[in-house]
């Protein structure tokens, strides 16, 4: 882990679909884990993390989806506005609410 960000290849990355509910919400981490990192934000390994758990119906990994893209919106506002319109159909409705909170 280099200044305070998981790398890539890590156990927490490593795994992103994994079935059990317990493991998953273990999972927010790494979809959180850069959370006031702004410009030095991994764009794709965010993009990875939040791609991989699109799907889950667990409220804190979708809430944990919204933070980080709201968070990284503060340092790049049009990245996230396009990420929200490319996959603003698998994004669930938290997600999406959390993500533009602040893009309004």
């Amino acid at each position: 882990m280099a200044g305070g960000l998981p790398a890539r290849g890590t156990l927490c990355c490593d795994r992103p679909h994994r079935p059990s509910a317990c493991c998953r919400r273990a999972d927010d981490a790494p979809i959180t884990a850069q959370l006031r990192a702004t410009s030095a934000t991994d764009r794709s390994l965010l993009a990875d993390v939040v791609e991989a758990n699109l799907a889950e119906s667990e409220s804190f990994i979708r809430k944990a989806i919204g933070w980080a893209l709201r968070d990284f919106s503060a340092s790049d506002p049009d990245r996230v506005r396009a990420f929200v319109r490319k996959h603003g159909q698998e994004l669930s409705p938290l997600s999406r609410r959390e993500a533009l909170r602040e893009l309004r």
